[in-house]
């Protein structure tokens, strides 16, 4: 009995190595497939959606489901490109811009309707201009009291009253919450106060809403390596 104790321990020894690996294995498979399948998960929600509110408006003879024993995933999203393609089409040209104003003109002496449409107008060509800086800064302030550090987005300057009245140089800085970075809090903070990061929005919008499981690498670092090993072999 004495002389098969090593290869009990052995076997056992060599039982927990493999249900380690298959556990290794596992795990590695979810880090490969989980990403993908919530990106394919969320995608076909949202062409779902669009699908389901605009499909039943076209006329069942326009409509190739009527013919077809299947539906057609992502009919009603390509008409919705299509639909808003066309409309930017017609309002490019001199006949749509005259139509726009005309509508403007009609929307801006609705009492209630005028104060939505110029706010929403606002937001949406503030975040897709080009040449837009909005949202494009990353920074690190104290909040929600000194001592404590938060990330925020510098949306714009501040108003010219607000520096009249502090005095100082002024930033309107979005504060998100996190997991959710669609509400938050919009703070006037002196650019003093601010530290700019090197990361991207991107890279900042994925450490928030992963309560900072994903953190971006630092890019100055980085760059100053790069400066650093130029310099060396130049020299």
């Amino acid at each position: 009995m004495p002389l098969r104790a090593p290869k009990t321990n052995k076997t056992a020894a060599l039982h927990l190595g493999l249900i380690g690996r298959l556990r290794a294995y596992f795990f590695a498979g979810v880090l490969v497939t989980a990403p993908a399948a919530i990106t394919f998960y969320v995608a076909w929600l949202a062409i779902d959606f669009v699908d389901r509110q605009i499909t039943p408006w076209l006329p069942p003879r326009y409509n190739p489901e009527t013919y077809l024993p299947f539906g057609l995933p992502g009919l009603g999203l390509l008409i919705l490109v299509f639909g808003l393609t066309a409309i930017g089409a017609l309002t490019a040209g001199f006949l749509g811009k005259i139509l726009i104003r005309a509508g403007e003109r009609i929307l801006a002496r609705m009492p209630v309707i005028r104060s939505i449409y110029s706010a929403t107008k606002q937001i949406v060509e503030t975040v897709l201009r080009q040449q837009s800086t909005a949202f494009r800064e990353v920074v690190l302030l104290e909040y929600p009291r000194r001592g404590l550090w938060t990330i925020g987005f510098i949306t714009a300057p501040a108003a010219d009253e607000i520096h009249r009245l502090l005095s100082s140089e002024m930033a309107n800085v979005f504060v998100p919450t996190t997991p959710n970075p669609t509400s938050g809090f919009l703070l006037f903070v002196p650019r003093a106060d601010l530290i700019k990061l090197s990361m991207t929005v991107e890279e900042g919008i994925k450490m928030v809403v992963s309560g900072g499981i994903v953190t971006p690498p630092d890019h100055r670092a980085a760059t100053q390596k790069k400066t650093l090993k130029k310099t060396l072999s130049s020299g």
